[in-house]
């Protein structure tokens, strides 16, 4: 199946403790079906010093979210939107959004 977000996206958490946070995909990973998502579900993370990081301590980062708690925000208006597929006249699969009809893959 096509994936209907990808590495770059704007989009927005739709539930969870980060529910309305707007920010960009960073990694996909489509095997778990999870995305990781700038400034959404930042955890802290308790580290032991190592040779890279002699002094440890706690450190903040982005814990992946499920696929389906986020929505691609329309290029248009910026509103979420569902993402549909058509073909281009090149004969390529593009994405588009479905509020709007503008062409998502440029």
């Amino acid at each position: 199946m096509a994936a209907k977000v990808k590495k770059g996206d704007r989009v927005i958490v739709l539930s969870g403790r980060s529910k309305g946070v707007e920010g960009e995909v960073l990694k996909m990973m489509p095997a778990e079906g999870r995305c990781l998502v700038r400034g959404v579900n930042v955890v802290k993370r308790h580290t032991k010093p190592t040779q890279d990081d002699p002094q440890g301590g706690i450190r903040s980062f982005e814990a992946p979210i499920d696929v389906s708690n986020v929505a691609l925000l329309d290029p248009r208006d910026g509103k979420p939107t569902r993402v549909g597929f058509k073909i281009d006249e090149h004969g390529r699969k593009t994405r588009f959004a479905k509020r709007s009809g503008e062409a998502l893959d440029v």
